[in-house]
């Protein structure tokens, strides 16, 4: 650009420089000024980012790898610490900066397809580490796939959780970035992230993308109940279900619809644990990889700030987790993993706390399966922060709960309302009044869940609008004793429109390891006939978050553990009564005494045998579903990188 003359005007042209076209007062106006001025860009970004890579903690608090990587007091051992990691290329000067250490927990494989796209984000992860001034060192998790794994993926919550707190403590990690996705590894990595308590941040790998039949929307997850139903009736042939069914899952990422998979995530949101609006951004979107950059550097500042779970996951954050979860029609499985992180963290949290502050609030989310959208929609529509908005607003949510960038829930929410109220619906106009989950009990089990929002307007008319007994029902149980027995006599057993399907020995002691298949199809002769809603089931196992079926899950104590389950037959009568949360046996308590008697005499109820050394395991430690499925000793193991600072020396 051509210098202004000493009477300001241009050298090249004679024109006042306010006039001319080579001068426009420090505006760019051709080629060469944006070559400029982008490389002065350039050249200033370079110099914030070395300043911000050799910024120090202001903290008192010595870093954890310090005492692994520049030990004074015997550089032998540190030496030994750090050689093998210069063999892939870190320098003796980066391992002996003092810059933190940060862990990249690492549960994306060939072996877990949905979280698989992670191993690219991972890149994005690094680099914003690196720009903040940290060293990062990605490792791998237990794998867990929810779609695959045989008997139950929910074996491997409580694996992966032991295997990440070991890794977690044994190593010099300073922080970690939790990569977080499918149903079972968000709440196992917050487990291990409460036990250690030291800064931790998650990030999702998102949801697909929508799938479609033609101009249908098709959800990942919910379409499998929909092509049993279709298969049974005659109206899909075998090839039909399968390209029906793999229609739900078009690209990388954890399934589309407000299943377990997004459920977790935006509870990992909103209980401060994730960036905010990070949690629905889909897998394939450009955002989510900026998203895994803004994530890296997150965490270095968190390490800066020692702000740890214990400082961010505290009661008030669980109730605002709580609360979003009505809001979002999130998963049955939610109660089971919240309280079991609640549990590692030392924050008391029962079933009764999900009834009180969760049901009777509106379901603002419209998004399979409670509603009709997927992730797309939801994500264009404001996300998390919409939903939060709302609830803001009503004064639903701990306002000044602090959240991973160090802000508050009110910071990261307010005003951020929606502009697609088809997707989320504002507070006094929600898609549903009243939703969220009942805690039940009653002489059949002392605790069980239901999912309200998924209770059709059929099947609501069938079972619970009788003038005489409203908001009840009573009905004739049949009794499956596992998936096997329901497959091989659901078209043969008395099965009218007004039957309760009931599934047994399929809980944490039963499967082992609480499989979903409560959610039973009616058969197939009532398909046919047209049978327009879901008719109601109860078990001790789970559920899919996908499914639509207003079943009564997680029942405690199961049948293996000789709950009263475990005595109920065919052709029992059964009372539901919402309103007063109670199921009942109909039988006198007598009969009751007898039946357990006999249970007993004949060395109680028979469930399948372990079949490898870990399932034995899992069986001889683990807890109910109701109180979180946690391994109970586990649970005396908190904030161990305060009791435990360092480990002692390996050699």
């Amino acid at each position: 650009m051509s210098p202004p003359a000493a009477n300001g005007a241009c050298e090249s042209c004679s024109t006042h420089t306010d006039q001319c076209e080579h001068h426009t007062n420090g505006k760019v106006t051709d080629i060469e000024d944006y070559q400029t001025e982008l490389s002065t860009l350039r050249a200033r970004t370079k110099e914030l980012e070395e300043k911000l890579s050799n910024l120090q903690t202001d903290s008192s608090k010595p870093l954890r790898s310090v005492q692994w990587l520049n030990r004074p007091d015997d550089l032998a051992m540190s030496a030994l610490y750090a050689d093998r990691y210069m063999n892939y290329g870190l320098t003796a000067e980066e391992l002996l900066s003092g810059k933190p250490i940060i862990g990249i927990a690492q549960s994306g494989s060939d072996l877990a397809p949905c979280n698989q796209y992670h191993t690219t984000l991972a890149k994005r992860v690094r680099e914003g580490i690196r720009t903040a001034g940290g060293i990062a060192i990605e490792f791998p998790t237990h794998p867990i796939q929810e779609s695959s794994r045989r008997p139950t993926a929910t074996l491997d919550r409580n694996l992966s959780y032991l295997g990440l707190v070991e890794l977690l403590y044994a190593y010099p990690f300073d922080g970690v970035v939790l990569l977080t996705g499918c149903d079972k590894t968000t709440p196992a990595m917050l487990m291990a992230a409460a036990t250690m308590d030291i800064p931790a941040i998650c990030l999702n790998v998102g949801p697909m993308l929508n799938g479609y039949d033609r101009k249908a929307l098709i959800g990942s997850g919910t379409v499998v109940w929909k092509a049993r139903e279709l298969h049974a009736t005659g109206e899909l042939d075998d090839t039909g279900v399968f390209n029906m069914v793999t229609k739900g899952t078009p690209s990388v990422g954890h399934c589309n619809t407000m299943g377990t998979a997004s459920t977790m995530n935006a509870l990992a949101e909103a209980l401060g644990m994730a960036l905010p609006g990070s949690a629905a951004i889909p897998a394939p979107y450009r955002e989510r990889a900026q998203c895994a950059y803004k994530t890296g550097v997150q965490i270095v500042e968190m390490v800066h700030a020692d702000r740890k779970p214990s400082d961010i996951m505290t009661r008030e954050a669980f109730e605002n987790a709580i609360v979003v979860n009505t809001a979002i029609g999130g998963s049955t499985n939610a109660p089971i993993h919240l309280c079991a992180v609640a549990k590692h963290i030392g924050v008391k949290l029962d079933l009764d706390d999900w009834d009180r502050l969760g049901h009777g609030l509106p379901l603002l989310l419209n998004m399979q399966p409670a509603g009709e959208w997927l992730g797309e929609e939801y994500y264009r529509a404001g996300g998390l922060q919409a939903i939060q908005a709302e609830l803001l607003d009503q004064g639903r949510l701990h306002g000044d709960a602090l959240t991973a960038n160090g802000k508050t829930v009110k910071d990261n929410v307010a005003g951020k309302h929606s502009w697609d109220r088809r997707t989320i619906k504002a507070y006094d106009q929600p898609l549903m009044k009243e939703a969220g989950f009942l805690h039940i009990g009653g002489n059949l089990f002392d605790s069980a869940i239901m999912k309200t929002s998924v209770i059709s307007e059929e099947f609501r008319k069938a079972f619970l609008e009788n003038p005489r007994d409203p908001n009840a029902f009573e009905c004739k149980a049949v009794v499956f004793d596992g998936p096997e027995d329901y497959n091989s006599r659901i078209d043969t057993t008395d099965i009218d429109e007004r039957t309760i399907l009931v599934m047994r020995g399929v809980g944490p002691l039963g499967y082992p390891g609480a499989a979903e298949v409560v959610n039973m199809t009616a058969p197939s002769h009532l398909l046919k006939k047209g049978l327009k809603y879901s008719l109601p089931c109860i078990g001790d196992g789970r559920q899919s978050g996908t499914s639509g079926s207003p079943s009564i899950l997680n029942a405690s104590p199961e049948a293996a553990a000789n709950g009263n389950l475990a005595i109920l037959r065919d052709g029992d009568m059964l009372r539901v009564d919402l309103t007063k949360r109670k199921v009942d046996i109909l039988i006198s308590h007598t009969e009751i005494e007898k039946r357990r008697d006999e249970l007993m005499a004949k060395g109680g109820y028979k469930a399948v045998e372990s079949h490898t050394p870990y399932q034995d395991f899992f069986r001889r430690e683990v807890g109910p579903l109701s109180e979180g499925m946690v391994f109970e000793r586990a649970t005396r193991f908190q904030r161990v990188a305060q009791r435990f600072p360092i480990p002692r020396d390996n050699h």
